[in-house]
């Protein structure tokens, strides 16, 4: 069955109305004929909404009790016996309550894509999950339900529903988003024109990135070489000089100047040996593009302006930064230099910047070097000076007046050795033969014959064609080594590229994949493995589009070991760039076993950490928790003796011990199950508003004599705090605890509250022993006690629930000293929504929320 289509309508924020647009494209394609029903659609009670919900097939919710309340959620297989071609599913980051089929929406959303049902959903930028704490920046709140960017990033069409923050305002005014009593505070927090315009930046900005791919991934498709200046993409090219700092930061500036501008730094190592690069300098710079919001890229080209117009077309990049050449005035006499050469080429889609700097004119710091391999120009220009240049000078000489034997074939030696520097080996090789038949016909007497009077003429005619076969020999290699030379420091500077990337620790294939496909050129890159040689081939890691699945399928393979293969499309490769490519295999090959053994060693580290718990956890419970069950076993023991008749005042006395041991399991065995919960990750708040001054209370429920020992100061004034009522009464049961079995005989603990702009503070206060400041963070820490405290007092969990419990709510738990000595403990909690705008509560599992539990004071 073919995987249905999604289709998300994306909002920088709630009211913007994605669920108006999800509804009203239903209605179209129901006109249209398509089998469109409503799956789950939450219109809160907002008038226009809830009108579109009108014509349209809804399937009924399934309820689901939690915590004596009843909620609906989604019904997964209601909607899949139903199957029909499209499905409205609202908020696809909803947290499902627990005992639903999934814990998250987009895991329904993803069951219904499986069965071939299309989709389509919404959701907020700020639910994104790896945006999470850029909005908490933004707004303040932390966003607790999120979906992960790759869900919606595999969304067949994402649809922006945009409004400009004064538009969002007056709707909200208006009553068209929240309740009348819910709207100043709205304006005055979430809905500040500040936040909305931020939110609305990110949510274009977020957009504007999947478009860049969805374009970047149709002109590979369609090979599209044209540059489309759909966004600023400003390429910068660096030599490894101290100008490209400059550089670089000018780029930055131009970027600025355009909405969704784009930094990328490009080196070319090149193979023709001009220049030579400061490995410490390039260092700064990558730092430095990178600081800035760019990218740095390290590419070998043959010839640098080509290279560079390369890259730049193939990142699309509308803008190239340059320097002003920092060659000397008699330099320009070998060439124009790159940047005259790229403004030339860059044709009318490129703009070329060239920057002036404080290098400019000083010199390269080499001195120059002739090419490391005879260009095309240089070899046209020595076979010309091989084959027409004998003619032409036997031309002059025989028209001008006769300059003897000697001198004509000086002057022939001097074309061969000028057609050698030109062109190598083969064009003087020409112009010697060349050169010495025309000697002989025109010059040697008897002239216009091949044959010569004089034996020393013949000489002559021999030395002659051996010194320029010499020559052109000696020219012939120097060219080969040189070019040898200078590819083998293109290739060095790559390996220790490659090295470096090494000692840095970046240790992703998939990065390293992208450098080999960058660095030579192709399409794709993809890392080959398999188990045996009669075993299909699998994909370890790949990038670029359409990655060969086999090493046949590639138009380069490189084999590492037996079993393992890096293979690249594009094109075909010289054999002298394989041993760089071979490098590289090997690097890819040492990542992917890396990244294995690291995810080995996370696992063996799970394992070690969870066998250190179940150690400290049998230390820790082999005593507490057999003195209760040691004295119950003695009393009921002593009840049901037939030895002994006891009073009422003994068996009640033997009851109430009972009674004792069994609450101290209890609370022990209550600590040891929530601590395993914080382990696990399965704490999940409900969030309701409540006032303090009705948790506070009920929590003093498990402390001795509370009325001599805990003094409350919690005003009714006090905003309400958004937090879960079973999970806070736990907190302050376990810290109210920890302060009375630590406060001095007749000194009564202080739990007073106040408001402190959007958050409110309970303040425990004790006059106890206080605990030294390296140890105040210590002190939540499971398993552990402060100072000489006796065991059978608890296994030394309290205030580590306590602090988990406090996270999982938004809040936190900290000590400090109380002024005169002893220690304080101060819970923060996030007020309730007539302070700051909230989130949606979402129903979610909790721990134990019925009984306050026996704490102790911790430090290791």
């Amino acid at each position: 069955m073919a995987r249905g289509k999604l289709r998300i309508y994306l909002g920088a924020a709630p009211g913007v109305g994605k669920t108006y647009a999800m509804l009203s494209e239903a209605h179209r394609r129901i006109e249209r004929g398509t089998d469109c029903v409503v799956a789950f659609v939450e219109h809160h009670k907002r008038p226009r909404t809830e009108v579109m919900l009108h014509g349209l097939e809804e399937i009924p919710r399934r309820e689901l009790e939690y915590r004596d309340a009843v909620f609906t959620e989604m019904d997964v297989d209601a909607v899949l016996a139903r199957h029909p071609q499209v499905a409205l599913v609202d908020e696809l980051a909803h947290t499902n309550v627990p005992g639903s089929r999934n814990t998250k929406r987009w895991q329904d959303v993803e069951e219904l894509l499986a069965a071939g049902i299309d989709v389509i959903s919404t959701v907020n930028i700020q639910h994104l999950e790896s945006l999470g704490d850029v909005v908490e920046s933004i707004t303040g709140v932390r966003q607790r339900e999120t979906v992960p960017d790759e869900v919606v990033r595999r969304a067949d069409q994402i649809e922006l529903v945009d409004m400009s923050p004064p538009a969002l305002r007056r709707r909200m005014a208006h009553g068209n988003i929240y309740k009348p009593d819910k709207v100043d505070a709205a304006l005055s927090n979430y809905f500040r024109p500040g936040n909305l315009t931020a939110l609305r930046e990110l949510a274009l900005l977020w957009v504007a990135d999947r478009v860049d791919e969805y374009l970047t991934e149709y002109r590979s498709e369609h090979r599209v070489s044209k540059i489309w200046g759909s966004r600023e993409r400003i390429v910068v090219g660096l030599t490894g000089g101290p100008e490209g700092r400059t550089l670089i930061r000018r780029a930055a500036r131009l970027a600025e100047k355009g909405a969704g501008g784009e930094v990328l730094a490009v080196y070319i190592a090149r193979s023709d040996g001009l220049t030579s690069a400061s490995p410490k300098e390039l260092a700064v710079q990558r730092t430095l593009v990178e600081d800035l919001g760019g990218t740095f890229h390290h590419v070998v080209g043959e010839d640098i302006p080509v290279a560079l117009l390369d890259f730049a077309r193939g990142v699309n990049a509308t803008q190239i930064v340059l320097g002003v050449s920092r060659r000397k005035s008699w330099q320009y006499m070998f060439g124009p230099g790159v940047g005259a050469m790229v403004a030339r080429d860059s044709g009318p889609d490129l703009d070329v910047h060239l920057i002036t700097h404080d290098e400019v004119g000083k010199g390269r710091g080499l001195p120059m070097a002739r090419g490391a391999r005879l260009g095309r120009a240089r070899v046209i220009w020595g076979w010309l000076a091989g084959v027409v240049g004998p003619g032409l000078l036997t031309l002059l000489l025989t028209v001008g007046p006769d300059a003897g034997l000697a001198n004509d074939m000086l002057l022939f030696l001097t074309l061969t050795v000028a057609a050698a520097l030109l062109g190598g080996l083969y064009p003087a090789l020409a112009s010697a033969v060349l050169g010495s038949a025309l000697l002989n016909w025109f010059f040697a007497p008897p002239v216009h014959t091949l044959t010569i009077a004089d034996p020393k003429n013949i000489v002559a005619i021999t030395v002659f064609i051996g010194v320029a076969v010499s020559v052109a020999s000696v020219v012939d290699l120097a060219a080969r080594r040189t070019h040898q030379a200078a590819r083998l420091r293109a290739e060095s500077e790559i390996l220790s590229y490659l090295a470096g990337s090494v000692l840095r620790g970046e240790t992703s294939l998939e990065a390293l994949l992208e450098r080999v496909r960058e660095t030579f050129g192709m399409e794709s890159a993809a890392l080959l493995e398999r188990t045996s040689d009669v075993d299909p081939w699998t994909c370890a890691g790949s990038v670029g589009p359409r990655p060969a699945q086999c090493p046949e399928d590639a138009d380069v393979d490189m084999p590492v070991g037996d079993h393992t293969a890096l293979a690249l499309s594009g094109r075909v490769l010289p054999a002298s760039d394989r041993r760089v490519l071979a490098a590289f295999a090997a690097q890819a090959v040492v990542v992917l076993d890396r990244q294995r053994l690291q995810q080995e060693a996370d696992r063996a580290k799970e394992l070690a950490e969870g066998n250190r718990i179940r150690t400290a956890l049998l230390a820790a419970v082999s005593h507490d928790l057999r003195t209760p069950l040691a004295g119950i076993k003695m009393s009921v023991t002593s009840l049901r003796s037939d030895d002994v008749e006891w009073s009422e005042e003994d068996q009640a006395e033997l009851l109430a011990a009972i009674e004792e041991g069994a609450d101290r399991l209890d609370h022990l065995v209550g600590n040891l199950l929530d601590m395993s919960r914080l382990q696990t990750g399965t704490v999940t708040p409900l969030i309701r508003e409540i006032d303090l001054d009705e948790v506070v209370p009920m929590a003093m429920g498990g402390i001795p004599d509370p009325e001599s020992t805990v003094v409350l100061d919690v005003s009714e004034s006090l905003p309400m705090v958004a937090t879960d009522k079973g999970l806070l009464e736990r907190v302050v049961a376990n810290v109210v605890e920890n302060a009375v079995k630590y406060s001095p005989a007749g000194e009564s603990v202080l739990v007073s509250a106040s408001a402190l702009g959007d958050r409110v503070e309970v303040r425990v206060v004790d006059r106890g022993p206080g605990v030294p400041d390296e140890a105040k963070d210590r002190i939540f820490a499971p398993f552990q006690r402060y100072g000489d405290a006796p065991r059978g007092n608890g296994v030394g969990l309290g205030l580590a629930v306590a602090r988990g419990f406090a996270e999982a709510m938004g809040g936190t738990l900290t000590a400090e000293d109380t002024p005169g000595g002893g220690l304080t403990m101060v819970l923060t909690l996030r007020a309730g929504r007539s302070s700051t705008e909230l989130p949606q509560p979402v129903p979610a599992r909790t721990a134990r929320p019925e009984h306050p539990v026996q704490t102790e004071r911790q430090t290791p």
